[in-house]
């Protein structure tokens, strides 16, 4: 169903009656983002919307909420925006490393590691770990750098504030992900082919690890507000009380996959020191088992979209979706009119600058974000 070019905002005439349906190209390029935003730590990460976050913000200001979900938190940077509106947050995800993010930016109001504490987290011990260099030997970083990481892991252990680990096991995520290449933890081995003379390359791991804890120390601020941060699959959870909702599932791509533990297993092992993991020791890169969810597999994801509107029912939906996803935009329509009396579907191009191989890393697609209400 293509959408009608001749003016910002139009309506479309369905041949049904029912919930109306609204579309909207409006960009909202003059809205300023909330100061805060601008100092979040970007990520590369899988689908992340931090490039999206004035237009996301555009529309969500429209809509009138004091309490928000954003139940696949991931990167964490459109949980940080509603933070920083001044909204109360309850975020959480399936994968375990992107709620540490979300702890350390958006549950956490006060705590910082200041000099004392990075000192203790950096000191030698006796008796330490060597999980992380005998596992990973030779397959993503050097010899130091994977000592750097079990000595600084246990460290993290003995501090007793729990935001203070957050913050650090924070600053260890963004650390791996800079130091990595591609970003992503698919590749191993010698990867010099990938070595463009980018400065993150020849930073150690502790370098990195220092700049990233200055970075999420600057964006620890307090709103007023006392938020939440669950490890959990959505369908675990039983959101009261939540005025609007964000949600940004991992649809099923048109190529490749959606496995987000196949990239980040190492960030989602190192946010916990694998405790509680199974690692797959026939693979090359140690993968960890992927958990089940439906949003993966076209036999399901229908009615995994469908469970999700109900049990958000209450709530503002606010879904954001690609073009280069299944299932089609309208037929996320039709199932969300059948819990809501107006959807508005906002619309503008994008460009992904990531991905596992060229033809995904030049892609261009509509990004939606569909409001039912």
């Amino acid at each position: 169903m293509a959408l009608p070019k001749p003016s910002p905002v139009s309506n479309l005439k369905l041949p049904f009656s029912g919930p109306q349906l609204v579309y909207s190209r409006e960009d909202f390029s003059g809205v300023a983002l909330p100061s805060h935003v601008k100092q979040y730590p970007e990520l590369r990460y899988m689908g992340s919307k931090n490039r999206l976050l004035p237009w996301i913000h555009g529309v969500l200001r429209t809509l009138p909420f004091e309490t928000a979900a954003d139940p696949f938190v991931g990167s964490g940077c459109v949980a940080y925006l509603l933070k920083a509106m001044g909204k109360r947050v309850f975020a959480s995800d399936f994968l375990h490393f992107p709620t540490v993010l979300a702890n350390a930016a958006i549950a956490n109001n006060k705590h910082q590691l200041d000099a004392t504490v990075v000192k203790q987290l950096l000191g030698e011990r006796k008796d330490g770990p060597h999980f992380i260099e005998e596992t990973f030997s030779g397959i993503f970083f050097t010899p130091d750098d994977l000592r750097f990481l079990d000595r600084v892991s246990a460290n993290i252990e003995g501090l007793k504030n729990s935001y203070q680990q957050a913050i650090a096991r924070a600053a260890l995520i963004r650390s791996c992900l800079k130091k990595q290449p591609r970003g992503v933890f698919t590749v191993s081995g010698d990867l010099s082919r990938y070595d463009d003379g980018r400065r993150d390359l020849r930073l150690r791991l502790e370098e990195h690890f220092l700049e990233q804890v200055a970075a999420f120390n600057q964006v620890v601020f307090d709103n007023g507000c006392r938020h939440s941060v669950q490890h959990s699959d959505v369908f675990s959870l039983k959101p009261v009380g939540i005025d609007l909702v964000y949600l940004d599932p991992p649809y099923v791509p048109r190529a490749d996959d959606n496995c987000y533990m196949k990239r980040y297993h190492f960030l989602e092992g190192l946010s916990c020191y694998w405790k509680g993991r199974k690692i797959m020791e026939e693979t090359r890169v140690k993968k960890i088992e992927k958990p089940f969810t439906p949003f993966s597999y076209r036999k399901t994801a229908i009615d995994a979209f469908d469970r999700l509107f109900q049990l958000y029912g209450e709530s503002i939906i606010v879904l954001s979706y690609s073009s280069n996803g299944f299932p089609d935009k309208e037929e996320l329509e039709a199932l969300l009119r059948r819990y809501k009396k107006t959807v508005t579907a906002y619309e503008r191009p994008h460009r992904y600058h990531f991905g596992t191989h060229g033809s995904v890393e030049r892609a261009q697609v509509s990004e939606y974000l569909i409001i039912g209400r």
